[in-house]
């Protein structure tokens, strides 16, 4: 009995030793993932810190190396900012597109009262496509001005016509263009936040951007828009609301054809925008529209930089303070910045910013009258 209860004992003590060492085990491995997660924390704080200083506060002084803007003419200064052009395009990567058939097109019913066109041009696995209209009356001989009507991230090419338009951001601009007695083209571009951010992904790998395909699609629908008789090739604009923003401020430094341009609800701080979290206005950093980030575009191009490869073309800025893509007074520090290369080539009238206590959305009145100032010459 001596011997049964002494066993009995060491094991009971073994059995308490072996929960203390696991519970020693547990709150030892408890501690250590605390502390994995501090020293993970402090390193991502790190590099935050550092691509933050990099891309916002080392900005100006990187810029300014980047830049050598020759105010001494007009020519002089385009041929001082091409090396600038140069490296955009490779920012926004945009493929070669060859035409590989005949344009198509057919009427378009849902806007049958505008005697609306969908055209569609192939290019190989790719297709251009989008609405093509024009003013109602225009003869075979009169030649129009035309304007590159782009539609958002969230919307397509029926909705600048005012269908299916329920927040009323677009308040029927292409119609209203068409008023006016501008042509439209309106592409088709890739909707939505979830299929954007697919395709990006896909793009980076192939080392292109979504961007820079959509423009080279633009492109050769444009090519056939000026074939048409009853448009006039030497006076194009673009106006562009929200994703159709970046789309004008994106494209018009590399396609020349374009003459004048009028960019809604996207001209911003950029640096802000991108990757300084604030309460006053959405930053892309806390976001999920992966979509929205272009490698190497916080190097030397942050809006009102990009501006001045749009220059001295006419442009329009149409920003709301109401509108939570950004803070307005931030856009218009930087809309200061963007028209001091018009100044000083003595060529002010041709910027402008229209700031109105609305929210994110086109503003009729003003775009119109700009392009008609500018393409109705």
């Amino acid at each position: 009995m001596k011997i049964y209860a002494l066993c009995v004992m060491m094991a009971v003590t073994l059995c308490l030793c072996g929960t203390t060492r696991a519970a020693d085990d547990a709150a030892a491995a408890k501690e250590l993932k605390a502390a994995e997660e501090k020293r993970t924390d402090a390193y991502a704080a790190q590099l935050e810190a550092y691509l933050r200083k990099k891309l916002v506060e080392d900005y100006p002084a990187r810029a300014a190396k980047a830049w050598h803007r020759d105010y001494s003419s007009i020519e002089a200064f385009l041929k001082s900012v091409e090396p600038n052009r140069e490296r955009w395009r490779k920012v926004i990567k945009p493929p070669t597109l060859a035409k590989t058939g005949q344009l198509e097109r057919s009427s378009y019913e849902p806007l049958a009262d505008v005697k609306a066109q969908w055209w569609r041009v192939p290019l190989g696995e790719l297709a251009a496509e989008g609405i093509f209209a024009v003013p109602a009356g225009v003869s075979a001989g009169q030649r129009v001005p035309v304007v590159i009507v782009q539609h958002g991230i969230g919307s397509f090419p029926e909705r600048t016509f005012g269908l299916n338009d329920d927040g009323g951001a677009y308040h029927a601009y292409a119609r209203e263009l068409l008023k006016a007695g501008f042509a439209v083209i309106v592409p088709m571009n890739l909707r939505s936040v979830e299929r954007r951010n697919r395709i990006e992904r896909l793009c980076r790998l192939a080392d292109l951007s979504l961007p820079g395909i959509e423009l080279a699609r633009m492109q050769r629908l444009l090519d056939e828009v000026l074939k048409e008789p009853r448009v006039d090739a030497e006076r194009v604009g673009m106006w562009g609301l929200s994703l159709g923003g970046l789309a004008t401020m994106f494209w018009m430094p590399l396609e020349p054809r374009i003459k004048a341009g009028v960019c809604a609800g996207w001209f911003n701080h950029r640096r802000n925008k991108m990757v300084i979290p604030d309460k006053r206005y959405s930053c892309f950093l806390e976001t999920k529209e992966e979509h929205a980030f272009f490698n190497g575009w916080l190097i030397e191009s942050s809006d009102s930089d990009v501006v001045s490869l749009i220059c001295p073309r006419p442009f329009q800025v149409q920003t709301g303070k109401a509108d939570r893509i950004a803070h307005w007074p931030m856009v218009q520090e930087e809309f200061g910045i963007a028209r001091q290369p018009y100044d000083k080539l003595g060529i002010g009238d041709r910027i402008e910013m229209d700031l109105r206590d609305c929210g994110h959305e086109t503003h009729i009145e003003s775009g119109l009258r700009f392009l008609t100032k500018w393409l109705k010459k």
